[in-house]
Protein backbone atom coordinates (compact mmCIF):
# COMPACT_ATOMS: atom_id res chain seq x y z
CA UNK A 1 0.00 0.00 0.00
CA UNK A 2 1.35 3.44 -0.94
CA UNK A 3 1.46 6.55 1.25
CA UNK A 4 -1.81 7.82 -0.22
CA UNK A 5 -3.61 4.62 0.68
CA UNK A 6 -2.22 4.76 4.22
CA UNK A 7 -3.47 8.34 4.59
CA UNK A 8 -6.90 7.22 3.39
CA UNK A 9 -7.17 4.65 6.19
CA UNK A 10 -6.34 7.27 8.81
CA UNK A 11 -8.81 9.77 7.35
CA UNK A 12 -11.52 7.15 7.60
CA UNK A 13 -10.87 6.82 11.33
CA UNK A 14 -11.06 10.59 11.78
CA UNK A 15 -14.45 10.52 10.04
CA UNK A 16 -15.67 8.08 12.70
CA UNK A 17 -14.54 10.49 15.42
CA UNK A 18 -16.56 13.21 13.68
CA UNK A 19 -19.65 10.99 13.79
CA UNK A 20 -19.28 10.63 17.56
CA UNK A 21 -18.87 14.38 17.97
CA UNK A 22 -21.95 15.05 15.83
CA UNK A 23 -24.01 12.59 17.88
CA UNK A 24 -23.07 14.51 21.01
CA UNK A 25 -23.53 17.94 19.39
CA UNK A 26 -27.06 17.03 18.24
CA UNK A 27 -27.98 15.67 21.67
CA UNK A 28 -28.66 12.15 20.42
CA UNK A 29 -25.90 10.88 22.71
CA UNK A 30 -23.91 12.40 25.58
CA UNK A 31 -20.35 12.11 26.87
CA UNK A 32 -21.59 9.60 29.47
CA UNK A 33 -22.65 7.27 26.65
CA UNK A 34 -18.96 6.70 25.90
CA UNK A 35 -18.65 4.60 29.07
CA UNK A 36 -20.75 1.60 27.92
CA UNK A 37 -19.01 1.76 24.55
CA UNK A 38 -15.66 1.49 26.32
CA UNK A 39 -16.90 -1.56 28.23
CA UNK A 40 -17.88 -3.28 24.97
CA UNK A 41 -14.48 -2.48 23.47
CA UNK A 42 -12.34 -3.66 26.38
CA UNK A 43 -14.31 -6.77 27.37
CA UNK A 44 -15.66 -8.04 24.03
CA UNK A 45 -14.26 -6.46 20.87
CA UNK A 46 -10.54 -6.29 21.64
CA UNK A 47 -10.27 -9.82 23.12
CA UNK A 48 -12.03 -11.23 20.05
CA UNK A 49 -9.63 -9.39 17.73
CA UNK A 50 -6.52 -10.57 19.59
CA UNK A 51 -7.73 -14.17 19.84
CA UNK A 52 -8.59 -14.46 16.15
CA UNK A 53 -5.32 -12.88 15.01
CA UNK A 54 -2.84 -14.76 17.20
CA UNK A 55 -4.43 -18.21 17.03
CA UNK A 56 -3.55 -18.57 13.34
CA UNK A 57 -0.46 -16.34 13.15
CA UNK A 58 3.10 -17.47 12.38
CA UNK A 59 5.22 -16.61 15.43
CA UNK A 60 8.93 -15.75 15.15
CA UNK A 61 11.72 -14.93 17.63
CA UNK A 62 12.03 -11.35 16.46
CA UNK A 63 8.64 -10.71 18.06
CA UNK A 64 10.33 -10.96 21.48
CA UNK A 65 12.77 -8.21 20.50
CA UNK A 66 9.89 -6.13 19.15
CA UNK A 67 8.25 -6.28 22.59
CA UNK A 68 11.53 -5.33 24.29
CA UNK A 69 11.93 -2.41 21.89
CA UNK A 70 8.39 -1.27 22.69
CA UNK A 71 9.29 -1.01 26.38
CA UNK A 72 12.43 1.00 25.61
CA UNK A 73 10.45 3.42 23.45
CA UNK A 74 7.80 3.73 26.17
CA UNK A 75 10.41 4.51 28.82
CA UNK A 76 12.14 7.15 26.68
CA UNK A 77 8.95 8.96 25.68
CA UNK A 78 7.44 8.81 29.19
CA UNK A 79 10.61 10.34 30.66
CA UNK A 80 10.65 13.15 28.08
CA UNK A 81 6.92 13.77 28.59
CA UNK A 82 7.35 13.95 32.38
CA UNK A 83 10.15 16.51 32.01
CA UNK A 84 8.12 18.53 29.52
CA UNK A 85 5.07 18.56 31.80
CA UNK A 86 7.20 19.94 34.63
CA UNK A 87 8.76 22.61 32.42
CA UNK A 88 5.32 23.71 31.20
CA UNK A 89 3.89 23.70 34.75
CA UNK A 90 0.84 21.66 33.82
CA UNK A 91 -1.91 20.99 36.33
CA UNK A 92 -1.60 17.44 37.68
CA UNK A 93 -4.69 15.98 35.93
CA UNK A 94 -3.44 17.46 32.63
CA UNK A 95 0.16 16.34 33.28
CA UNK A 96 -0.95 12.76 33.91
CA UNK A 97 -2.91 12.69 30.67
CA UNK A 98 0.01 14.34 28.87
CA UNK A 99 2.46 11.64 29.97
CA UNK A 100 0.13 8.75 29.12
CA UNK A 101 -0.94 10.14 25.74
CA UNK A 102 2.70 10.88 24.85
CA UNK A 103 4.11 7.49 25.83
CA UNK A 104 1.27 5.13 24.83
CA UNK A 105 0.41 4.78 21.16
CA UNK A 106 -2.70 3.52 19.41
CA UNK A 107 -0.94 0.27 18.53
CA UNK A 108 -4.14 -1.77 18.52
CA UNK A 109 -7.12 0.10 17.07
CA UNK A 110 -5.10 1.94 14.44
CA UNK A 111 -1.92 -0.14 14.48
CA UNK A 112 -3.57 -3.48 13.72
CA UNK A 113 -5.50 -2.53 10.57
CA UNK A 114 -2.59 -0.50 9.15
CA UNK A 115 -0.12 -3.32 9.89
CA UNK A 116 -2.42 -5.81 8.18
CA UNK A 117 -2.85 -3.55 5.16
CA UNK A 118 0.87 -2.83 4.79
CA UNK A 119 2.56 -6.07 5.92
CA UNK A 120 -0.10 -8.77 5.78
CA UNK A 121 -0.82 -11.43 8.43
CA UNK A 122 2.84 -11.62 9.49
CA UNK A 123 2.90 -7.88 10.09
CA UNK A 124 -0.34 -8.09 12.07
CA UNK A 125 1.18 -10.75 14.37
CA UNK A 126 4.19 -8.49 15.01
CA UNK A 127 1.87 -5.55 15.68
CA UNK A 128 -0.07 -7.60 18.24
CA UNK A 129 3.13 -8.57 20.08
CA UNK A 130 4.22 -4.91 20.15
CA UNK A 131 0.80 -3.96 21.45
CA UNK A 132 0.12 -6.68 24.03
CA UNK A 133 3.62 -7.26 25.44
CA UNK A 134 4.74 -3.68 24.90
CA UNK A 135 1.99 -1.06 24.96
CA UNK A 136 -0.61 -2.93 27.02
CA UNK A 137 2.02 -4.25 29.42
CA UNK A 138 3.42 -0.74 29.92
CA UNK A 139 -0.09 0.67 30.35
CA UNK A 140 -1.01 -1.84 33.05
CA UNK A 141 2.29 -2.08 34.90
CA UNK A 142 3.35 1.59 34.73
CA UNK A 143 0.60 3.67 33.11
CA UNK A 144 -1.97 2.92 35.82
CA UNK A 145 0.52 3.97 38.50
CA UNK A 146 1.10 7.26 36.66
CA UNK A 147 -2.65 7.83 36.39
CA UNK A 148 -3.10 7.07 40.09
CA UNK A 149 -0.33 9.52 41.05
CA UNK A 150 -1.53 12.43 38.91
CA UNK A 151 -5.30 11.87 38.92
CA UNK A 152 -8.17 12.66 41.26
CA UNK A 153 -8.95 9.03 42.06
CA UNK A 154 -9.58 9.51 45.77
CA UNK A 155 -6.68 7.32 46.90
CA UNK A 156 -7.60 4.33 44.73
CA UNK A 157 -4.76 1.80 44.82
CA UNK A 158 -3.45 -0.08 41.80
CA UNK A 159 -2.33 -3.71 41.77
CA UNK A 160 -0.35 -4.05 38.52
CA UNK A 161 0.00 -7.86 38.58
CA UNK A 162 -3.72 -8.29 39.12
CA UNK A 163 -4.53 -5.73 36.43
CA UNK A 164 -2.40 -7.40 33.77
CA UNK A 165 -3.53 -10.95 34.57
CA UNK A 166 -7.20 -9.95 34.44
CA UNK A 167 -7.00 -7.66 31.41
CA UNK A 168 -9.31 -9.24 28.81
CA UNK A 169 -6.92 -8.86 25.86
CA UNK A 170 -4.13 -10.58 27.82
CA UNK A 171 -6.46 -13.47 28.69
CA UNK A 172 -7.46 -13.71 25.03
CA UNK A 173 -3.80 -13.82 24.01
CA UNK A 174 -3.11 -16.67 26.45
CA UNK A 175 -6.10 -18.65 25.17
CA UNK A 176 -5.05 -18.06 21.57
CA UNK A 177 -1.56 -19.42 22.26
CA UNK A 178 -3.00 -22.48 24.03
CA UNK A 179 -5.45 -23.19 21.21
CA UNK A 180 -3.05 -22.74 18.30
CA UNK A 181 -3.66 -25.56 15.85
CA UNK A 182 -7.02 -26.43 17.42
CA UNK A 183 -9.90 -26.21 14.96
CA UNK A 184 -12.56 -23.75 16.05
CA UNK A 185 -16.13 -24.26 14.79
CA UNK A 186 -16.94 -21.95 11.90
CA UNK A 187 -19.96 -20.56 13.71
CA UNK A 188 -17.82 -19.52 16.71
CA UNK A 189 -15.07 -18.12 14.48
CA UNK A 190 -17.56 -16.02 12.50
CA UNK A 191 -19.10 -14.81 15.76
CA UNK A 192 -15.69 -13.70 17.06
CA UNK A 193 -14.89 -11.99 13.74
CA UNK A 194 -18.09 -9.97 14.03
CA UNK A 195 -17.14 -8.69 17.49
CA UNK A 196 -13.57 -7.96 16.36
CA UNK A 197 -14.83 -5.71 13.57
CA UNK A 198 -16.71 -3.54 16.10
CA UNK A 199 -13.55 -2.37 17.86
CA UNK A 200 -12.36 0.43 15.59
CA UNK A 201 -15.70 2.20 14.93
CA UNK A 202 -16.79 2.00 18.58
CA UNK A 203 -13.59 3.48 20.01
CA UNK A 204 -13.52 6.29 17.44
CA UNK A 205 -17.14 7.20 18.21
CA UNK A 206 -16.27 7.11 21.92
CA UNK A 207 -13.49 9.64 21.32
CA UNK A 208 -15.91 11.87 19.42
CA UNK A 209 -18.43 11.73 22.27
CA UNK A 210 -15.77 12.75 24.81
CA UNK A 211 -14.08 15.46 22.75
CA UNK A 212 -14.49 19.08 23.87
CA UNK A 213 -13.45 21.58 21.22
CA UNK A 214 -12.54 24.06 23.97
CA UNK A 215 -9.69 21.76 25.02
CA UNK A 216 -8.01 22.25 21.63
CA UNK A 217 -7.71 26.02 22.18
CA UNK A 218 -7.04 25.84 25.90
CA UNK A 219 -4.11 23.42 25.60
CA UNK A 220 -2.59 24.28 22.23
CA UNK A 221 1.05 24.37 23.45
CA UNK A 222 0.89 21.08 25.41
CA UNK A 223 -0.83 19.42 22.44
CA UNK A 224 1.92 20.56 20.08
CA UNK A 225 4.60 19.24 22.44
CA UNK A 226 2.72 15.96 22.88
CA UNK A 227 2.41 15.50 19.11
CA UNK A 228 6.15 15.96 18.70
CA UNK A 229 6.91 13.31 21.32
CA UNK A 230 4.33 10.80 20.09
CA UNK A 231 4.67 11.18 16.32
CA UNK A 232 8.33 12.16 15.88
CA UNK A 233 10.42 11.19 18.90
CA UNK A 234 8.83 7.75 19.43
CA UNK A 235 9.43 6.41 15.88
CA UNK A 236 12.96 7.89 15.87
CA UNK A 237 13.72 6.07 19.13
CA UNK A 238 12.24 2.88 17.69
CA UNK A 239 14.45 3.13 14.62
CA UNK A 240 17.59 3.48 16.74
CA UNK A 241 16.64 0.59 19.06
CA UNK A 242 15.37 -1.63 16.25
CA UNK A 243 18.52 -1.14 14.18
CA UNK A 244 20.44 -2.76 17.05
CA UNK A 245 18.01 -5.49 18.12
CA UNK A 246 16.26 -6.59 14.93
CA UNK A 247 17.37 -8.33 11.78
CA UNK A 248 15.51 -7.78 8.55
CA UNK A 249 13.96 -4.66 7.09
CA UNK A 250 10.41 -5.95 7.51
CA UNK A 251 10.64 -6.27 11.28
CA UNK A 252 12.27 -2.83 11.59
CA UNK A 253 9.62 -1.23 9.39
CA UNK A 254 6.91 -2.78 11.55
CA UNK A 255 8.58 -1.56 14.76
CA UNK A 256 8.88 2.03 13.54
CA UNK A 257 5.30 2.02 12.27
CA UNK A 258 3.91 0.73 15.59
CA UNK A 259 5.99 3.22 17.58
CA UNK A 260 4.72 6.11 15.46
CA UNK A 261 1.01 5.52 16.06
CA UNK A 262 -1.05 8.42 17.50
CA UNK A 263 -2.10 8.49 21.15
CA UNK A 264 -3.66 5.35 22.59
CA UNK A 265 -7.46 5.32 22.71
CA UNK A 266 -7.56 3.48 26.04
CA UNK A 267 -5.82 6.41 27.75
CA UNK A 268 -9.27 7.97 27.66
CA UNK A 269 -10.67 5.04 29.66
CA UNK A 270 -7.79 5.25 32.15
CA UNK A 271 -8.19 9.00 32.46
CA UNK A 272 -11.88 8.65 33.25
CA UNK A 273 -11.19 5.97 35.84
CA UNK A 274 -8.53 7.92 37.75
CA UNK A 275 -9.78 11.49 37.39
CA UNK A 276 -7.35 12.82 34.79
CA UNK A 277 -8.40 15.61 32.40
CA UNK A 278 -10.37 13.54 29.86
CA UNK A 279 -11.10 16.60 27.72
CA UNK A 280 -7.36 17.09 27.23
CA UNK A 281 -6.82 13.39 26.52
CA UNK A 282 -9.60 13.33 23.92
CA UNK A 283 -8.09 16.41 22.28
CA UNK A 284 -4.67 14.71 22.26
CA UNK A 285 -6.13 11.64 20.60
CA UNK A 286 -7.86 13.74 17.95
CA UNK A 287 -4.85 15.97 17.23
CA UNK A 288 -2.31 13.14 16.99
CA UNK A 289 -4.68 10.99 14.93
CA UNK A 290 -5.28 13.89 12.54
CA UNK A 291 -1.56 14.63 12.22
CA UNK A 292 -0.84 10.94 11.66
CA UNK A 293 -2.56 11.30 8.29
CA UNK A 294 0.70 13.02 7.32
CA UNK A 295 3.27 11.43 9.63
CA UNK A 296 2.45 7.76 8.94
CA UNK A 297 2.77 8.09 5.13
CA UNK A 298 5.98 10.12 5.64
CA UNK A 299 7.36 7.31 7.79
CA UNK A 300 6.56 4.83 5.03
CA UNK A 301 8.35 7.00 2.48
CA UNK A 302 11.45 7.45 4.68
CA UNK A 303 11.64 3.73 5.44
CA UNK A 304 11.44 2.97 1.74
Amino acid sequence: MDALGTAGITLGFIGMVAIGWLLRWTGLLSADDAKPLNVLIVYIGLPALVFQSIRTATLEWDMVFIAVSAWIVFGATALVAWGTARLMRMARPVAGGFILASALGNTAYLGYPIALALFGEEGLARAIFYDIFGTVGAMLLVGLLIAERFGRSGGRRVRPAQEILTFPAVIALGLALLLRGVEIPVLVSDWLDTFAKLVTPLIMISVGLTLRMGSLQEHIRPLMALSGIRLVLAPMAAFVVGSVLLEGAGALDQLVLSAGMPSMMLTLVIGSRFGLDTGFIAAAILVTTTLSVVTIPVMRLLMG
